[in-house]
């Protein structure tokens, strides 16, 4: 009877660390899904998007209206959960297009070529970074628009995490050129 009995609590243990297990299967965008930062709806902004799936937030992954954006979140230290997923648009694949990247065509990130670099903006307005399944679609949408082809881990952090310029706005070296003049004036 023992003999039978620790087989089957063994059994019974398994089971329910498996049932333990967080999903970390990609969600399809829907016209509910809001970027993480701007809290806007995913569906309003052009270019390829993502969604990371955290420890202990089952069915709840965050959105990201740039994949820029999550390559910056997965790289700063200061995140509540561990990341378990990470998905971004395959932009190689046949539906998808920059206006419409697709709902349900998703890679893993770590999996993607990545196009860094290029001509391109994200739904936020940002230089984005484009993620491909396929290497030569990739490298020949770099030769189209411009940036190097190259995997997540070689991407630069100053491609994801350095301030950007938009159109139209100052740099900070413009920003406090201008306050330095300010004070002189205020000074004499």
């Amino acid at each position: 009877m023992k003999a039978l009995l620790i087989p089957l609590l063994a059994l019974a243990l398994t089971a329910c660390k498996d049932e333990d297990a967080q999903d970390t299967s990609a969600l399809p965008l829907t016209e509910t899904a809001v970027g993480h930062y701007c809290q806007m709806e995913l569906l309003e902004h052009d270019g390829p998007k993502a969604q990371a799936h955290l420890a202990g937030l089952p069915g709840a992954p965050l959105f990201f209206s740039q994949v820029r954006d999550v390559v910056a979140y997965m790289r700063m230290p200061e995140q509540s959960h561990e990341i378990l997923a990470v998905w971004v648009n395959d932009m190689g694949v046949a539906q998808a297009t920059w206006d419409a990247p697709g709902a349900a065509n998703w890679i893993d990130a770590e999996d993607a070529t990545y196009v860094v670099g290029a001509r391109v903006v994200g739904g936020m307005g940002a230089p984005e970074v484009v993620p491909f399944s396929d290497p030569e679609k990739a490298a020949l949408f770099a030769r189209t628009n411009g940036g190097n082809v190259m995997r997540l881990s070689d991407i630069p952090d100053s491609a994801v995490l350095a301030p950007v310029n938009l159109d139209g706005e100052t740099n900070d070296t413009d920003f406090e050129k201008r306050l330095r003049d300010l004070s002189r004036k205020t000074g004499e």
